[in-house]
């Protein structure tokens, strides 16, 4: 009889012990998942690296090359704002120098964390367990992302009210209100970098464990971020767009006038040239990873790293190429490569001697209400001078 309760008692213990140590486990592992910072959550270093798709030389030379190109583009940008006089260019001018600072920033700060990656391998979890590091990353990708796109469509707003609305433009605007307009750009893009860290999107490691970027997913607040960040950057293409095309045609009509403005239009024709070539640059460049981003979410499908990888050094591209445009594709550096070439709009006029009236008939078909109005009275004008102004020379 006492054998067999002793027997009764050891087999309760031990269900007790083995309920116990088993409780104890799995309040462990809760703990722990609850004691996992936000940015590991998903993914956490160490990545397999047997197979890396991404390299610390196209790092290195993708990060010198924009380094070095902005920085050559912002010495040429205080040259030329110490010597220009033209007011609306050197409005220009100032978008332009923010714009380099932005992309000479962002593959600084970006550049820097991705290649002492590469090269070092150090430890997310170790070096930063807090994810402090890595939620600064994922913001840097996310504000100096989005400022070149919100800030090319403020130039090419800018440059819409200068051509279209020049009186307006003039009375309204000086150099520190377009110094404000940069700011505000930087603060509109830091309040969208901010969201995730008060709980709109989330910052997580991205493979191969080299940099820090929002997680893309078709669920809660991480949507709604996505979405959020494609949407600011396919509206800003959208605006540049619109905006750069409505300039042009009339830029193309307003150059058809007298030869006295021409030296004030051959800076906007300047202006408009190098604008659109950034347009263009930033839709190549940006469009796949917005549209990507989108689609991810939209489809709910697995996110596809090597795609975004792929996208997002097409995104980088943009900051390389951006300073290449206000470097190469100037009127000085054009007379310099082609010296003998008059550059003149009159020796344009007397090479193609229709393109004037074939200009004009194309604005006034496209153009109505009151640029059709003025443009009745430069016609008149143009129609009397045109003999003289398209005369061959002996």
């Amino acid at each position: 009889m006492h054998v067999s309760e002793e027997m009764d008692m050891c087999a309760c213990l031990h269900s007790h012990l083995k309920s116990t140590s088993v409780y104890q486990l799995a309040t462990m592992n809760t703990s722990d998942a609850n004691n996992t910072p936000q940015c590991y959550s998903l993914k956490s270093p160490p990545f397999n690296y047997t197979r890396p798709i991404s390299s610390a030389y196209f790092s290195t030379i993708f990060s010198t090359l924009g380094i070095t190109s902005n920085l050559i583009a912002f010495i040429v940008l205080v040259k030329s704002f110490r010597r220009m006089r033209n007011r609306s260019r050197s409005f220009f001018l100032i978008f332009l120098a923010g714009l380099v600072v932005t992309d000479f920033m962002g593959l600084l700060v970006t550049g820097s964390i991705v290649v002492s990656f590469h090269f070092t391998r150090f430890n997310w979890r170790q070096v930063d367990p807090n994810c402090h590091f890595c939620n600064f990353m994922g913001m840097s990708m996310v504000f100096y992302g989005l400022c070149p796109l919100l800030l090319s469509a403020t130039m090419a707003m800018e440059r819409f009210c200068g051509i279209n609305r020049p009186f307006a433009r003039s009375t309204n605007t000086s150099k520190s209100r377009t110094v404000y307009m940069v700011l505000m750009v930087w603060l509109a893009a830091g309040c969208i970098a901010l969201l995730p860290l008060i709980g709109i999107g989330s910052y997580h490691i991205q493979a191969p464990g080299s940099w820090c970027f929002f997680n893309i997913s078709s669920k809660g607040s991480d949507m709604v971020f996505s979405l959020l960040f494609s949407f600011v950057g396919l509206t800003s293409i959208v605006v540049s767009f619109l905006l750069n095309t409505v300039s042009v045609v009339t830029l193309i009509k307003v150059c058809c006038g007298q030869d006295r403005t021409q030296r004030s239009r051959d800076h906007e024709v300047e202006m408009m040239v190098q604008l659109i070539l950034i347009m263009i640059i930033a839709s190549i460049s940006w469009c796949p990873l917005l549209v990507f981003i989108a689609q991810t979410v939209f489809s709910s499908d697995p996110l596809w790293v090597r795609k975004l990888l792929l996208y997002l050094r097409f995104a980088t591209c943009n900051q390389i190429l951006d300073p290449w445009v206000y470097i190469l594709f100037r009127r000085a550096v054009f007379k310099r490569v082609y010296p003998r070439f008059d550059w003149s709009r009159s020796s344009i006029m007397t090479l193609y001697p229709y393109f004037q009236e074939t200009a004009r008939r194309f604005t006034r078909s496209s153009l109505g209400g009151n640029l059709g109005s003025d443009e009745t009275g430069e016609t008149t004008k143009s129609n009397v001078t045109s003999p003289s102004t398209l005369k061959s020379p002996d």
